[in-house]
């Protein structure tokens, strides 16, 4: 079998900067995060109607103040942060009834691809406060993932990366490699984000399967999904932030495969290698 084309790796255990504050103790569910889909849908509305609430309390105190410059400017305002409420709740429900009914009721560039991945952020910024981080953004993920993979886009091989972090198992690692080199698609294993955008600039892949802890996901999402599709494998962290990080390689194979829209290579082997039956007499 083919083996993968490694772009770049390292090995040694530095944490990112998302982990600054983990003080060594086992993670929760042995670094399992996964959650319902419906607690990020809690947690949106949640972020919302405090958005909303923030925003009316901020133009009760100013109003009176805004209507001695031009006395219209108040009701203009009002009605302003009502249209904002409007649009943000129908945007919620229209995400909620997306996920739930199968089938995507916006285009990518209004949905995942778009708005969402702010809802994303701002909500993660809520999850924080209340302990909830990890939970709520693989939730997210989830949600994401399930959009974006219903839109079938197909590229060819070598349009395709698969991005890793440096901190996956020897046996998750391999796992991967085996999958890139069944399919034909390059690996490059991201010591940093910044590594990470670099290689898609100058590889200009028209779409990215990647792998990182939910932190590290939420961040790449964010920088890249709205200008790149991108499918997100988030991983099980046994011993602890980046080491010996698990994953579902079953998973990614599926999103390989379907993105490049071809069996592998092994397969086509054991179909060409096939005899072909004697004619009969």
């Amino acid at each position: 079998m083919a083996k993968a084309q490694l772009i770049h790796i390292e090995v040694d255990r530095r944490l990112g900067h998302e982990w600054d504050e983990w003080n060594g103790r086992p993670l929760p569910n042995s670094g399992d995060f996964s959650a319902a889909p419906g607690l990020f849908f809690r947690y949106a509305a949640v972020t919302i109607a405090a958005a909303m609430a923030a925003l009316t309390l901020l133009l009760y105190l100013v109003g009176p103040r805004l209507g001695g410059l031009w006395r219209p400017l108040p009701l203009v305002l009002w009605i302003g942060v009502a249209v904002l409420a409007a649009v943000a709740w129908l945007f919620w429900g229209l995400l909620v009834a997306s996920f739930y009914v199968g089938r995507n009721l916006l285009p990518e560039r209004l949905l995942e691809r778009g708005p969402y991945l702010k809802l994303m952020n701002y909500t993660s910024l809520l999850a924080r406060t209340l302990g909830k981080r990890d939970w709520v953004e693989h939730a997210a993920i989830d949600i994401y993932n399930t959009l974006a993979e219903r839109r079938g886009r197909t590229v060819g091989q070598g349009e395709l990366l698969v991005l890793i972090p440096r901190c996956l198992s020897k046996q998750a690692l391999d796992g991967v490699l085996e999958i890139a080199g069944r399919y034909e698609v390059p690996v490059f294993v991201a010591t940093r984000g910044q590594l990470a955008r670099r290689v898609i600039r100058e590889r200009r892949p028209r779409a990215v399967v990647a792998v990182a802890c939910e932190r590290d996901m939420m961040t790449g999402l964010r920088d890249v999904a709205g200008k790149l599709p991108v499918l997100g494998l988030t991983m099980q962290l046994p011993n602890g932030p980046c080491r010996d990080a698990a994953i579902d390689l079953s998973q990614m194979e599926k999103w390989v495969q379907g993105l490049v829209g071809v069996e592998g290579r092994t397969a086509r082997e054991k179909t060409q290698q096939k005899p072909e039956h004697a004619p009969a007499s």
